[in-house]
Parts: structure tokens; C-alpha cells; sequence
């Protein structure tokens, strides 16, 4: 059955088909052999796309600008200070001018009801580089990542993410995962368990794969047989505030060499969407250690370990980026 996803916005991987998410993968890697080879189509000529963001980015931001490029589109990049969206201008408004200039439309924020308006009005393909509740096109790298570097199908994988089981990488793996049969694990306290609507809508599109979505905050019965560990920081943009009552929870959550080593599997690999607090090089890490918490949610060891791959997946943010693109304006 052939895949056609042009004129489509890329909003949550909910609104797409398991065979038009194994299509975005294996795209994805195609595109990846052909830049590893020089080959580039330029399957964006002529395209202009707008990046907006709300939140800043160092990933995603460079994912979309160099992907773009390399496939031959010109890019607009507008953050909070440079453009008048949602400010002096309604996004309904906003969506209905950019979709006059633009061929596609990148929206990275706070709320998915922003990037639904900027879908529903302007007219062209708008993507989700990261709202509170969903973080698509990192799902894509992390599973593009994982067939890389895990010799199982995906629908074989189990995956746990280990934290604050509610935030929006936790809950972007349980849809990534309902989607493509995985066995995901979201592992954490019960204080930050997950919204019952987000579980109840992962675990019915799992019917249709097979995958199973659990939740438990008992790390050994989690952990055993992982063929993936995964973790996000403990507190996300604007949260900073809540930065104590989380190491609190989360520490008996964190990402160590002793969590490897339960997981029974050599092999293991640990995944992360980055940026991590895995030693005290940066500045917030420095400031909260000298009030004396350790916002640490993987260890130096387990990060800089054989069985983290996260340099591999932040590349393939790129890949799997340049393909959403492709595949809904090129």
C-alpha cells in the first residue's frame, strides 16, 4: 500500500497510521545513507519554511535549519522577540499570514492548542518541534536510533522511561510506542503519574499493534529485560521553581550504573533527548548543587558509557526531521 503524506501537518504521531510511521523511519534512514554519501535530491527547492519558537532549542532549532538547507528550501527563523504571533497578532491571524508566505510552518512552545490553530488555519503543513504534552519528531530519532543500535524489530523492544512520567517525552513514547507494537514502561513516582486520558488513548491505539503501555514506580520488576533506558531532566522550561520537591521524587529514578546492571541485559542502551544533567559543568547544575540538590537525572558514568548512544540519536533529529519535511512538502 503506497504512503502518501504530502500536504499533512505533523502534530502528534496519534494522528498517523503504524505504516505511515514506519514510513517517516525508513525514509528517514534513506535519507541518512544519502547524506552520508553526498547525494542530495533537493527535494525542498524552491520551499520557505518558518520556524517559530517559544522555547529555545538547540536540536531541534539546528535540525530543522540544516535539513532544510541541504534539501535546497530557504529558512525564516522568529522567536518571541523578533515577531508579533500571539502577541500584538491572534495565532489564528498569524497562521492565516504565514500560510500565505510559507510552505511549511515549525512551531516549538507551550501549548499543543497552539500548534492545532496554527495547523487548522494557515492552510499549510505545520509540524510540533515541541509542545508541553507531545515531542513527535524526537520520538521518530529516538526509534530510528534504537533500529540502529538494538538488533530487534521495534514491536520486540522494551522500552523504560525513568522520571517524571508525565511530561511530555513520556508521553510522546507512549504514543511513539502504541504505534509500533513496542513494550514501553513508564517508570516513576506515583505522585507525578500520568494523565488517565493520555494512558487511556495510548493503551487503545495499542490494540491495534499489540504494544503494552505499563506504569509502576518499582524500578527492579521495571528495569529487568530493558533493551532501552530512557530519561529526561527533572524539571522542564519554567519549572525551575519546583526543582527541590523533584529531586526528592525523582531521585530513586535515576539513570546509574546499578540501574544497568539490573536491567540483566549487557547490551542496554540508554537514550536521552538532551540536554542532560549528568555532571556540574553547567550553570544551573553548579547553582542548585550549592543549594544542595543533585538535579542529576543520569549519572556521568552512564552517560559518557558504552551503552549511551544519545550523540547518535541527537544526529538523527536531523534525518528524521528532514523527512517529515519531505514527506508533507517536498
Amino acid at each position: 500500500m503506497a504512503v502518501n503524506l504530502k500536504g499533512r501537518s505533523f502534530l502528534t504521531l496519534m494522528d498517523f497510521t503504524p505504516l505511515e510511521v514506519r514510513y517517516l523511519l525508513d525514509l528517514s534512514r534513506d535519507l541518512k545513507a544519502k547524506k552520508r554519501m553526498g547525494v542530495f535530491n533537493y527535494l525542498l527547492k524552491g520551499k520557505n519554511i518558518v520556524l517559530l519558537f517559544e522555547k529555545t532549542s538547540t536540536r531541534t532549532r539546528c535540525a530543522f535549519e540544516v535539513g532544510a538547507l541541504e534539501e535546497g528550501a530557504h529558512v525564516t527563523f522568529l522567536d518571541s522577540a523578533s515577531s508579533q504571533v500571539g502577541k500584538k497578532e491572534s495565532i489564528e491571524d498569524s497562521a492565516k499570514v504565514l500560510g500565505r508566505f510559507y510552505d511549511g510552518i515549525e512551531y516549538r512552545g507551550y501549548k499543543q492548542e497552539v500548534v492545532e490553530a496554527l495547523a487548522k488555519h494557515s492552510g499549510v503543513p505545520v509540524w510540533n518541534g515541541l509542545t508541553d504534552t507531545d515531542h513527535p519528531t524526537q520520538i521518530l530519532a529516538d526509534f530510528l536510533t534504537i533500529e540502529e543500535h538494538v538488533a530487534k524489530p521495534l514491536h520486540k523492544v522494551k522500552l523504560v522511561f525513568c522520571g517524571d512520567i508525565r511530561n511530555n517525552m513520556s508521553y510522546a513514547l507512549m504514543y511513539g510506542a502504541a504505534k509500533t507494537g513496542m513494550h514501553m514502561v513508564a517508570l516513576g513516582p506515583k505522585e507525578l503519574a500520568p494523565d488517565p486520558a493520555v494512558l487511556a488513548a495510548a493503551r487503545k491505539a495499542a490494540e491495534e499493534t499489540g504494544a503494552t503501555i505499563e506504569v509502576t514506580d518499582d524500578v527492579d520488576a521495571a528495569v529487568k529485560g530493558a533493551d532501552v533506558l530512557y530519561t529526561d531532566v527533572w524539571a522542564s522550561m519554567g519549572e525551575e521553581d519546583q526543582i527541590p520537591q523533584r529531586v526528592k521524587l525523582l531521585t530513586p529514578f535515576k539513570v546509574t550504573m546499578e540501574m544497568i546492571q539490573k536491567t540483566g541485559n549487557a547490551d542496554v542502551k540508554f537514550l536521552h533527548c538532551l540536554p542532560a544533567f549528568h555532571d556540574f559543568e553547567t550553570k544551573l547544575a553548579k547553582e542548585q548543587k550549592a543549594l544542595g540538590h543533585d538535579i542529576r537525572e543520569v549519572t556521568d558514568e552512564v552517560f559518557r558509557s558504552r551503552h549511551s548512544v544519545v550523540f547518535d540519536e541527537a544526529e538523527n533529529r536531523m534525518h528524521t526531521i528532514k523527512a517529515v519535511m519531505v514527506a508533507t512538502i517536498g
